[in-house]
């Protein structure tokens, strides 16, 4: 006799006779058959989380067990796709029932009736470990789907290089017990992570072109990233810029809990981006999941999961991936809804006390691995955070602090004021500084960190500066201060802030970037060795000269590094003349 269900709290059902079901078990529930999860089990009764809108279910109704957990497919059909947050394609279900997603549609998840041309690279008698890859399609003009293995064992059949569909058996390998029947895709369950032969030390940077991040608060390949700030200062613009010139081969973007005006722009904007890596639509390695504050909120929980579980899907083929989870936030509060009808004992601000370990299972998930195949790929989590009223002393952002390696703490007097990305120096940090050290020496031949470090300390020496100038005004700093205040202005407007509509500045590569900064480092030693001499700060200061290093971002391509020799024989005649003078 199937469960029935009992009683019904928005998206919690508690159904009895549930002797038979399993705690994570996927179910069918009601005679509209919505998508549903046991979350907890207590004697003959169910609790279940249904991802899916409840109205219109009745009492006494019955719930379907499945037999496995909640699940994603994984085969080709992902990229470029948009997905719920349960892994139903929007688009497909789009133009079959119009703009609202109707209850009971079950999991229409990859279109299984597509044909892929399919290259087979195993043959009968091969021996194949979990993790082997047995079949390759290309899937875009840039990524190349890699099947692999589910089990350990002998190839007994494998069809010749075609084309299938998703459901057509291609591959049958002969295990201890039985025999198993590899078809284009596998289910993975969303909360389980994929397992991996080894997890490797972090020591690539993950490449930007944002200067602030790239040398400053430098993001690692496989790390973690929180990115707080309060409305308007430029979370989503800057996770925009992130998806379209990082340096990594796929991009997981999810819209978890967001305004839907907030995802019809990320949708109508993607399509149109350029990859500059390949020339190519950015779509082609990007998967959409869009989950609005007005779908239902257990969908939103299960979302980050979903395309958690993607990331380390095409991780495991050998591929860098980036997963954008915009924000946690949202999820967050949804874990707060779902938690107060489950009537659990409430934490600060009404989180459930488990908000911190939910949040380190996430992040954990990142990292750089050795794949069971022998491959190499990385995951790097980027998760922003929208804090009420900016306040980053909230559960939310405290509790994903602890996680995170890299802290972007975004500040509104900053966005207000047109600086762009608006990432505050004060309150940001990074943990990767030292463990990517090695890679600036192999890459530029010599270790930028130590000028890095020094300049960030005029950034620090300038907070001071102006807190003492609010109190004495500027006339009565000393030469020293204001020359602080001269070459913290350099840094923040020659080399912090970046324009996205500029063509010159919206991206740039690192190496000109390291040149930028040695420009602006050439001045600050320069200038102090000046002062020391006995020189005033207004015997040193040049507006002319000034300008043109601030404006050295615009004046000076990407690709003509040659006129930063100009620029510091420049910078060298000044201060030989004034010293002369």
């Amino acid at each position: 006799m199937n469960p029935k269900i009992k009683t019904i709290n928005g998206p919690v059902v508690i159904a009895n006779n549930a002797r038979d079901l399993t705690v994570r078990e996927m179910v069918s529930v009601g005679e509209l058959k919505l998508i549903g999860e046991v979350i907890s089990l207590e004697g003959q009764e169910a609790t279940i989380q249904v991802y899916e809108d409840t109205s219109g279910l009745k009492v006494n109704e019955d719930v379907i067990p499945t037999g496995r957990p909640l699940s994603v497919r994984l085969g080709p059909g992902m990229l470029g796709n948009m997905f719920d947050g349960i892994q139903r394609p929007l688009r497909n279900i789009m133009d079959k029932n119009g703009a609202f997603i109707p209850s009971g549609i079950g999991f229409e998840n990859l279109d299984t009736e597509k044909l892929w041309d399919v290259k087979i690279v195993v043959k009968k008698g091969d021996k194949i470990k979990r993790g082997d890859i047995y079949a390759t399609i290309k899937e875009t003009e840039t990524i190349e789907h890699r099947l692999m293995a589910s089990v350990d064992g002998e190839v007994i059949d494998a069809l010749p290089d075609s084309t299938y569909r998703l459901e057509d058996t291609i591959v049958k390998i002969q295990t201890e017990k039985k025999v198993v029947e590899e078809k284009l895709y596998q289910y993975w369950p969303v909360r389980n992570p994929r397992p991996v032969m080894a997890n490797l030390p972090i020591e690539k940077l993950f490449e930007t072109g944002q200067r602030v991040l790239d040398v400053f608060f430098p993001l690692a390949k496989g790390g973690t990233v929180a990115i707080p700030g309060g409305f308007g200062t430029g979370k989503t613009m800057l996770q925009h810029q992130l998806a379209q010139y990082s340096d990594v081969d796929i991009i997981i973007y999810i819209g978890c809990g967001e305004r839907g005006n907030e995802m019809t722009q990320v949708l109508e904007e993607f399509p149109d981006l350029i990859d500059p890596n390949t020339g190519k639509g950015l779509m082609e390695r990007t998967i959409l999941i869009a989950n609005t504050s007005n779908m239902p909120v257990a969908a939103r929980e299960a979302s980050i999961y979903t395309g958690i579980t993607m990331a380390e899907y095409f991780r495991d083929m050998g591929y860098d991936v980036a997963l954008m989870a915009d924000s946690s936030s949202r999820w967050a509060e949804a874990l707060r809804e779902i938690s107060g009808r489950l009537e659990e004992i409430p934490a600060e601000e009404g989180y459930p006390a488990y908000l911190g370990s939910r949040l380190s299972q996430f992040y954990e998930r990142a990292g750089y691995f050795r794949n069971l195949n022998g491959s190499y790929g990385s995951v790097t989590l980027i998760g922003a955070v929208s804090p009420s009223g900016g306040d980053f002393s909230e559960p939310v952002t405290e509790n994903t602090r602890r996680c995170v390696n890299v802290f972007l703490g975004l500040d509104r007097k900053l966005a207000y004021s047109r600086h762009y990305p608006a990432i505050n120096w004060l309150t940001s940090y990074s943990n990767y500084i030292e463990k990517i050290r090695s890679y600036y020496e192999e890459r530029l031949g010599r270790d930028i960190i130590g000028v890095r470090n020094e300049l960030m300390n005029v950034l620090l020496e300038e907070d001071e500066v102006r807190s003492i100038m609010m109190l004495v005004g500027e006339d009565a700093l000393s030469n020293s201060q204001k020359n602080i205040l001269d070459v913290s202005g350099l840094i923040r407007n020659g080399f912090l802030q970046q324009n996205a509509y500029n063509d010159i500045d919206k991206y740039v590569p690192l190496e000109k970037q390291v040149k930028m900064l040695d420009i602006i480092y050439n001045y600050y030693i320069k200038s102090k060795e000046a002062l020391k001499s006995g020189l005033s700060h207004k015997a040193i200061y040049d507006s002319n000269l000034i300008n043109e290093i601030t404006q050295m971002k615009y004046n000076i391509k990407n690709d003509e590094l040659d006129k930063f020799i100009e620029l510091n024989s420049k910078i060298n005649g000044h201060f030989v003349s004034i010293k002369e003078g």
